[in-house]
C-alpha cells in the first residue's frame, strides 16, 4: 500500500496536516488519514485534535465530509472512543477503511460496534476515492 504522498493524488491535496502520530490530507469532499506505526488512536490524545483542525479548516461539523483511513501502517483505534466523537457533535458523511491486512477485517468489526453508521472497506485507496466521487450522494 502507498502513502498519498507517493501517488498522483497528492497534487489534489488542498491542505496537509501533520502530527507526531499521523498525517491528514484534505481533499475536496473527503479527508485521508495515515496514522503512524504502533499508535493506539484515542479521542483525547489524537482524534479530538485532528477532528477540530479539519472541521475548522473546512468550516463544517463533518456532515459533508467522507473520512478515509488509509491504513498503510499497523495501528489500532480505541473503538469505544467513537462514542466521544459523536457526543462532541461531530459527524461524517461516510467512513472508509483502506487495508490489505487480514487483521484489518477484525478491527473493522470491532469499530463497527461503536460507529453509528456503516463502515465501508476497500483494498485500494483508488477504489475508496472512486466510490466517494461516484456514490457519495447515496451515503447518508
Amino acid at each position: 500500500m502507498q502513502s498519498v504522498r507517493e501517488t498522483e493524488l497528492y497534487s489534489e491535496v488542498l491542505k496537509e496536516l501533520n502530527y507526531s502520530f499521523g498525517d491528514f490530507f484534505i481533499f475536496k469532499g473527503f479527508v485521508i488519514s495515515e496514522i503512524k506505526q504502533g499508535v493506539v488512536v484515542s479521542w483525547k490524545e489524537h482524534a479530538k485534535q485532528y477532528v477540530q483542525d479539519i472541521a475548522y479548516y473546512l468550516g463544517t461539523d463533518g456532515t459533508d465530509v467522507v473520512y478515509i483511513s488509509n491504513r498503510i501502517n499497523s495501528y489500532s483505534v480505541k473503538a469505544v472512543d467513537w462514542l466521544k466523537f459523536f457526543k462532541s457533535d461531530y459527524t461524517m458523511k461516510a467512513y472508509c477503511i483502506v487495508s490489505d491486512n487480514p487483521m484489518g477485517k477484525m478491527n473493522l468489526m470491532v469499530e463497527n460496534l461503536f460507529f453509528n453508521n456503516r463502515i465501508k472497506s476497500f483494498q485500494s485507496i483508488y477504489h475508496a476515492i472512486n466510490w466517494v466521487k461516484k456514490d457519495h450522494e447515496q451515503v447518508a
